[in-house]
């Protein structure tokens, strides 16, 4: 070997060890203050959490830094960065945690929200994009219109229980496109079976972030199910149980139909019968695809529909603007219902829809990705390993960008401005998530919730419950699930807003 390659091989393990060191007194993001070995442990909170995130955001700026006894925990607190980081660096910014409690012991490993980015996720969202993908969605418009009167029917027959035909809205939609089953009432078999699924995740197992104390310490899964604080591995056993079952019920019940050819075009239908058939490998992946279609929605779609009923409730000048706005396009009380058609006819509608969207931030903070490997940005040292969390709140609170936005301001919605700021403004943006982890049902609830306001604004009266004397009673909302900022039950008043509006929703023609 040469003296010069000697010495060059020599400069470059000198310069290694010098960029390696150098990385190393990288300061990592500001955060509040950690306790020795602890760390943040005090200051993470279950309920709201986006708000205590945000107020670290204030303090600390669009990048925050804070760990668990070790673990790491970012918060991206803008747009730009959001963007800059999940976005554009999503090759590292994709993984999920390896959630011991949730996907190990309580078999959601392989749902497409908890899977680890690789070839299994790939696979899946291949899937998904086949089934959801935007330019699939109009062959299911007159399905989601054939769901909108049956649950104006079902919001007129029980007014207390909004939230319950909400959610068989949703439901129902997604088992017909998903698996091409038929909700035919609200105890479906079919759709209770998925509920208890779709809950356990959202408010149980999820709850708190998802984070429990076996996925910090993961030998915790040892413990003998029989020990005082293993209580966890009995919750996981019987709860993985019903997560299995809502896999298996839906999608067995699609293979019976096919066998006896009564199968309806479905995103499961149609991949059950590829002319080559499907592997094992194949039909595992489809399967859980499907499953994870249905809950991607669900929740997403039931807790944007309150915070719509809340915005009307709290601005009924926007609701009276909204109504009156159809009744011109579609005719006074109104005409007929409103269908996809008249969409573009209908410019403040679709303000209202996009400001309930910001308003709403059904996923504040969303489930957290994983960074695969060390990152730098802006001169800060962001761990390998550290859970990234986009504060969706906040960006869609950034007074910068929605001045005043605590208020209610469709019209902001309205204003004519450039291409480039309506990309940045529009809320649809960010409420589905960043990256190559962006909710894959993202098309399918746009399109079936902007249909529901559309048909709630043209044919109902919302207005607050009143007490037992006859005085209005206006909600204040209350958030306990931890994920989801769905709000606790609330009264509302809805009623037909016409003769006219009760006959259209009772017509069977």
């Amino acid at each position: 070997m040469s003296v010069s390659l000697l010495v060059a091989l020599a400069a470059l393990a000198v310069a290694l060890v010098a960029y390696v060191r150098g990385r190393a007194r990288l300061p990592y993001p500001p955060g509040p203050k950690p306790w020795p070995v602890l760390g943040n442990v005090t200051d993470v909170r279950a309920n709201e959490f986006w708000l205590a995130a945000t107020d670290w955001a204030k303090e600390h700026g669009e990048i925050v830094y804070l760990h668990i006894a070790g673990q790491g925990l970012v918060f991206l607190n803008s747009i730009r960065v959001a963007t800059e980081l999940m976005d554009k660096r999503g090759a590292i910014y994709s993984d999920r945690a390896p959630l011991v409690m949730a996907g190990e012991l309580c078999g959601a490993g392989d749902m497409v929200a908890f899977t680890r980015y690789g070839p299994v996720s790939r696979r899946q969202r291949r899937l998904m994009s086949l089934g959801l993908s935007k330019a699939s969605i109009p062959a299911y418009h007159p399905l989601i219109a054939s769901s909108t009167r049956p649950f104006l029917r079902n919001v007129l027959a029980s007014p207390d229980d909004f939230v319950g035909a909400v959610r068989r809205y949703a439901g129902g939609l997604n088992l017909n496109v998903v698996y091409g089953l038929e909700v035919t009432r609200n105890d479906d078999p079919y759709l209770m079976k998925v509920e208890g699924a779709t809950d356990l995740l959202a408010n149980h197992i999820t709850s708190g972030g998802g984070i429990w104390a076996v996925d910090i310490l993961p030998f915790l899964k040892h413990l003998p199910d029989w020990l005082p604080g293993a209580g966890f591995k009995r919750k996981a056993a019987i709860w993985k149980k019903e997560i299995f079952e809502s896999v298996d019920f839906p999608y067995n019940a699609v293979k019976a139909n096919i066998a006896t050819g009564t199968a309806v075009p479905s995103f499961c239908s149609t991949l059950l019968q590829q002319p080559d058939g499907l592997s094992e490998l194949d039909e595992f992946d489809v399967k859980w695809t499907a499953n994870s279609m249905y809950a991607a929605s669900m929740d997403t779609t039931i807790t944007t529909a309150q915070h719509f009923l809340l915005a009307m409730l709290a601005y009924p000048e926007h609701l009276k603007r909204a109504q009156a706005e159809i009744d011109s396009a579609l005719g006074s009380g109104p005409g007929r219902l409103p269908t996809f058609e008249d969409r573009p006819m209908l410019p403040f509608v679709e303000a209202v829809f996009a400001e309930t969207m910001r308003w709403a931030v059904p996923v504040p903070l969303a489930l957290p990705h994983r960074l695969t490997e060390d990152d730098v940005f802006e001169g800060k040292l962001i761990p390998k390993g550290s859970l990234i969390f986009a504060n969706v709140w906040a960006m869609l609170r950034d007074p910068e960008v929605y001045p005043e936005p605590d208020v209610f301001n469709p019209e902001r919605f309205l204003e004519k401005v450039d291409d480039a700021t309506a990309r940045l403004r529009d809320p649809r943006g960010y409420v589905f998530g960043f990256g190559r982890r962006k909710c894959p049902g993202a098309h399918l609830v746009e399109s079936s919730v902007w249909l529901l306001f559309a048909a709630m604004l043209a044919t109902l009266d919302i207005s607050p419950a009143v007490d037992a004397e006859g005085h209005p009673r206006h909600p204040v909302p209350v958030f306990d699930n931890s994920v989801f900022r769905t709000p606790n039950p609330f009264g509302v008043t809805l009623r037909p807003r016409s003769e006219q509006a009760r006959r259209l929703i009772e017509d069977d023609t």
